[in-house]
């Protein structure tokens, strides 16, 4: 594996999340994982794929850069030996590029596109792969899927340089991981209920909040649905306390993370001063229920993120 990119000191711990389809997956596992655990025993790599009898699965990798790039390029070969050998009884003469999608955070895709695209462009024309940011973020999250296409070494080098600018760039407030659903998922409709309990409580909560923040996607009038949504867009209130020393995760350098609560939840937040004498700070979360709730979601998960402090040692 060559290390020319890892100069300038990029050797540290990464974690790259790779989107694929059910069958491009099952051949990186292989007959009895075999596949995959020589990946990870060669590549000293951390490899994870997610569960669940889903169309797409995600794959992620996690390490030291080496070992990151090693499996990735093991992935990439792979790949690359499955289109070599489905073109053996195939009348097509010219063989396809590899193609995958990578998935990372949308608060670092700017970076990733520079102004006026200069950076996207200039990785296209270093590496020589074709690279296309979406312009959506994957459903019930806050990420987006970047493919990525053309022969293994140019992937691989593509791949490298994407992680230099996301190092530098580091993601900008809370991220809502995407997580595939599995097929035949059902419906959920604007009371919550599901036709299925075959997804996580969390994500059927964001899923139902994502589908009553914005129209119906399947109507061609969202009439219907809004008139049935009558009962739940009315404005209430709702209040939640928050411990003094983890307030700053909630509002962010200059106001950046609270600012971004409030866009992605549609809803109004006020955090009250501090009372002198009380450990804890009152905010108040004004809306529809479904924005209260997405605030309450992404204001714990900040809380979340942010490491526990540890007690002194005696």
């Amino acid at each position: 594996m060559d290390s020319g990119v890892i100069e300038g000191g990029l050797n540290v711990t990464l974690t790259i999340r790779l989107l694929m389809h059910g069958k491009e997956v099952g051949s990186i596992i292989g007959k009895k994982g075999e596949s995959v655990k020589k990946m990870r025993e060669e590549s000293g790599a951390r490899i994870n794929i997610s569960e669940g009898n889903c169309p797409e699965r995600i794959i992620t990798l996690a390490g030291p850069t080496t070992a990151i790039f090693k499996a990735f390029s093991m992935i990439i070969e792979k790949l690359e030996e499955d289109i070599s050998s489905s073109m053996t009884n195939s009348t097509a003469t010219s063989k396809p590029p590899v193609t995958l999608r990578i998935v990372v955070p949308a608060s670092q895709c700017g970076s990733l596109i520079g102004k006026g695209g200069c950076k996207i462009k200039e990785i296209r024309e270093s590496t020589g792969a074709q690279v296309q940011v979406a312009g959506d973020m994957l459903p019930n999250s806050t990420e987006r899927a970047i493919t990525i296409a053309g022969t293994p070494q140019s992937i691989i080098e593509c791949v490298k340089q994407i992680c230099v600018v996301m190092l530098e760039s580091p993601p900008k407030g809370v991220t809502i991981p995407y997580r595939p659903k599995p097929s035949g998922s059902p419906v959920i409709f604007a009371g919550g209920q599901s036709s299925s309990a075959s997804i996580s409580p969390q994500l059927t909560k964001l899923h139902q909040l994502a589908m009553q923040q914005s129209p119906f996607p399947m109507a061609p009038s969202s009439q219907g649905f809004q008139g049935g949504m009558d009962a739940s867009a009315q404005t209430s209130s709702h209040e939640m306390t928050i411990p003094n020393d983890l307030i700053g995760c909630i509002i962010g350098r200059q106001g950046a993370k609270i600012n971004e609560i409030r866009q992605m939840s549609g809803a109004q937040i006020k955090i009250a001063n501090p009372v002198e004498g009380s450990a804890d700070r009152q905010v108040t979360i004004t809306g529809s229920p479904a924005s209260i709730s997405l605030a309450e979601y992404l204001i714990n998960a900040s809380l979340c993120s942010f490491p526990p402090h540890l007690p002194s040692q005696p």
